[in-house]
């Protein structure tokens, strides 16, 4: 029996948020999408407001009716949806923490890649930790023991500031640290691509939101070593994260843009774990 597309984690009238699972496409392929299959089981309609790439897991957010999906649609588009992410590499990365900022261009193989412009840039900030090669812990959901962490394997978390199409896949690439099981950029095979939207913060509605999903999926993610390092990360939003205002977007069809940073009104608040 094939494990489930996504679990759900809250729902609410006007939104509900999943946790969808690695290797699940968004929209319908071969058999129906992650957006088919969660009607089909939720028994309503759902209006996308982001995505994920087939090969992520983690949290996304479905609205519930048009206004609310422009609504929410609008939080990504001016920033005021933080988001965090979560990545195992085992490249000899180039730093252990900063910014990566770059315009991106397709590249060969359905890849994109950095470019050193700053048009319209992908922006992303990233903090990272190392582990010793200790032995994991039982994974007491799925009654197995899960591998260790190879040697030079590190955890990353990271904050886009942007929303591009493979964004951190090619902002980790450009780092000499691709994602591990990402071959498309030339990453070690492994049992999943270890990308994971790891955590969401936002206001609403005049309530302010957060939520918090670990990985379920794959051997690496599950190790104690990962899992003590997610103890100190289980907030994501409280570390100290630079602030970054996107350049201001030139007049398209007469309309001005206008420039928007991120808010912090979540440092305070409670998270809301899986329901």
């Amino acid at each position: 029996m094939s494990a489930p597309a996504f679990n759900l984690v809250f729902s609410h009238d006007d939104f509900v948020v999943l946790n969808k699972a690695p290797g699940v496409s968004f929209h319908s392929e071969q058999g129906a999408g992650l957006v088919v299959q969660a009607e089909q089981a939720l028994g309503f309609a759902l209006y996308p407001v982001h995505r994920l790439d087939k090969v992520t897991s983690g949290l996304i957010l479905f609205a519930r009716s048009p206004q609310a999906a422009a609504r929410l649609s609008a939080l990504f588009q001016t920033q005021q949806m933080q988001k965090f992410y979560l990545a195992l590499s085992g490249g000899k990365v180039q730093k252990k923490q900063g910014w990566v900022k770059g315009d991106m261009a397709p590249a060969r193989r359905g890849a994109y890649k950095l470019l050193t412009s700053q048009q319209n840039p992908a922006v992303s900030y990233f903090i990272s930790a190392g582990f010793a090669n200790v032995s994991a812990a039982e994974d007491k959901r799925q009654s197995c023991i899960a591998d260790t962490v190879p040697a030079g394997i590190r955890l990353y978390l990271i904050k886009p500031f942007s929303g591009k199409t493979h964004q951190i896949r090619v902002a980790l690439k450009s780092v000499s640290a691709p994602i591990l099981g990402d071959e498309l950029y030339q990453a070690a095979a492994a049992d999943r691509v270890y990308l994971h939207a790891y955590a969401l913060c936002f206001k609403d509605g005049g309530t302010e939101w957060q939520f918090v999903q670990r990985p379920d999926a794959g051997h690496y993610f599950l190790t104690e070593a990962v899992q003590q390092q997610l103890e100190i990360w289980d907030k994501p939003w409280q570390l100290s994260w630079p602030q970054y205002q996107m350049p201001e977007v030139k007049k398209l069809s007469g309309i001005q843009s206008h420039s928007f940073s991120q808010p912090d009104f979540c440092s305070e608040n409670i998270t809301l774990d899986e329901v």
